[in-house]
């Protein structure tokens, strides 16, 4: 799972924004704590801090005083929200921008990605 290259504590970020997306982590349920996550992926615990401190400041963990860390209410849209924003600019823009200079409109691409996307299995 972890990856040479990019920060840890992104990763462990990621992974529990993975785990509410995938609804494996529901809202108001409890998250792993520093200690679990840093066993679990053999680390440093204030790395895993670190990651859980990404996601508070994001709104997506909030802290119930001597309980730990929890999924926030709305973290799971805010995530999707900000995926797909993401997912539009490294993939749809740079799309959009090489089927200008194709002279592809709209229609041509929907029925570009409807083509493709029907001839490839599940």
């Amino acid at each position: 799972m972890i990856e040479e290259g990019r920060a840890l504590f992104l990763q462990i970020a990621e992974s529990v924004e993975d785990a509410i997306i995938d609804g494996s982590l529901a809202e108001e349920a409890q998250a792993p704590s520093t200690n679990e996550l840093a066993g679990f992926y053999r680390i440093n615990p204030a790395t895993a801090a670190k990651g859980i401190a990404m996601l508070t400041d994001k709104g997506v963990l909030y802290k119930r005083r001597g309980i730990g860390m929890f999924v926030a209410p709305g973290a799971r849209e805010l995530l999707l929200s900000e995926r797909r924003s993401a997912f539009a600019d490294r993939f749809v823009e740079p799309l959009l921008v090489e089927a200008r200079k194709l002279g592809l409109g709209p229609e041509d691409l929907t029925l570009l990605i409807h083509d493709r996307a029907s001839a490839r299995p599940d």
